[in-house]
């Protein structure tokens, strides 16, 4: 549902069908759906510091030896468009994602992505896949909340409505909590679409 442009290749290559693997040894920043960018990109851009990732972040990769963190501003034009889908503000143009990665036989695999969207008082972490070149919910973690509404998220991407009361349900949570989470969590996979998917039409 917050990188530069020696990174405008990687913009233009986000969520493609399926993660690749590169040498363990790059430590580049690299756009959710894909695996680090060449030693180039490497040097251009500085690796994260661990702290940078929060523990619940980490928590939801248990097989991941490293993370790096991404910064993508929305343009003016993304946000109007998000907030005219949602009837929703987008509180912030500054969108941060987290990268998860595996080594394995000496290569660097990305095995995840996810963002923590802040809601009714709750920090719900929004785990990613890619489906057909676009963001996909995985799954999402909150304490507090019951996960039969939570659950209903997974496999929600931007062309699905997201709608309280419609194909989410409350499943045991606060209605104004549910509400506050839902609309939160559709802007987070616009943005995400806006800022990593692939390009297409309706």
């Amino acid at each position: 549902m917050k990188t530069l442009v020696s990174i405008a290749a990687l913009a233009s290559i986000v969520f493609s069908a399926g993660c690749s693997t590169s040498p363990a040894t790059n430590t580049g920043q690299t756009s959710p759906g894909n695996t680090a960018t060449s030693n180039a990109a490497a040097n251009a851009i500085a690796a994260p510091k661990a702290d940078d990732v929060p523990a619940s972040v980490k928590a939801v990769f248990p097989t991941a030896q490293t993370f790096t963190t991404q910064h993508k501003d929305l343009t003016d034009a993304q946000i109007a468009s998000i907030e005219k889908d949602t009837s929703s503000k987008v509180s912030e143009k500054d969108h941060h994602s987290y990268l998860a990665f595996s080594t394995t036989g000496g290569s660097r695999t990305q095995i995840g992505a996810a963002t923590i969207v802040k809601a009714a008082g709750k920090d719900v972490i929004v785990v990613y896949g890619n489906k057909d070149g676009s963001p996909v919910i995985k799954e999402m973690k909150a304490d507090g909340l019951p996960a039969s509404f939570l659950s209903q998220f997974a496999g929600k991407g931007h062309d699905d409505d997201l709608l309280l009361g419609a194909d989410i349900k409350t499943n045991g949570a606060n209605e104004e909590q549910a509400k506050a989470i839902t609309e939160a969590v559709r802007v987070d996979v616009l943005a995400m679409q806006a800022l990593y998917g692939k390009a297409h039409t309706h």
